[in-house]
């Protein structure tokens, strides 16, 4: 009894979570363009742009290669979903943006992204730029220092969901329930 009260608890924090980062991305990015425009590259070093965000419903989660659960596991949901939808999100693009970009080079991004997915598209370049890309995005990150010189990356662990025109669509909360998060990938496909 105790058990399925304390999982009841989890979920309800877990939807409460999800809902208040949708709400509070909606609130502050609806009806303006959302991010800034931005110059990057991606893990082929080839330029990219803002513009890769229009045209079609994008999904992007910023992480970096070097996280131990958040990022692999969002990654590996993200190729999972994306293949559950099949022809229906064909048109979905998806895009894993390094916070992490000092260790991060285009060739590192190539090998983590691509042993996961050939559908996610890496994306880092100049820290600064990227800081303020990611920044202009509402996205939290933070260098997290570790023992013997080393460090970890803090950030945010939401999948930001955008429309064809680049707006703000919603957002997945890492950990929300696959059927919701297919369910929200589903209504931006049906965007394109």
């Amino acid at each position: 009894m105790m058990r399925a009260i304390l999982i009841g608890i989890l979920v309800l924090m877990a939807g409460g979570i999800g809902w208040l980062s949708f709400d509070w991305y909606q609130t502050r990015y609806s009806g303006e363009p959302f991010g800034a425009p931005f110059t990057l590259v991606d893990q082929k070093g080839e330029a990219v742009t803002e513009a890769a965000f229009r045209g079609h419903p994008s999904a992007v989660f910023f992480g970096f290669t070097h996280c131990p659960e958040v990022c692999p596991t969002t990654l590996v949901e993200m190729d999972s979903w994306l293949k559950k939808l099949g022809n229906e999100g064909s048109d979905i693009r998806a895009y894993f943006v390094s916070v992490d970009p000092e260790r991060d080079t285009p060739q590192i991004l190539d090998a983590y992204v691509s042993n996961v997915s050939d559908r996610i598209t890496g994306i880092t370049g100049d820290p600064d730029k990227v800081a303020a890309m990611a920044k202009s995005f509402g996205i939290y990150s933070k260098k997290v220092p570790l023992d013997g010189g080393d460090y970890t990356m803090d950030h945010t662990a939401s999948v930001l969901l955008l429309d064809p025109r680049g707006d703000f669509f919603g957002t997945i909360a890492y950990g929300e329930d696959g059927d919701t998060a297919l369910a929200k990938l589903k209504r931006l496909a049906g965007k394109g």
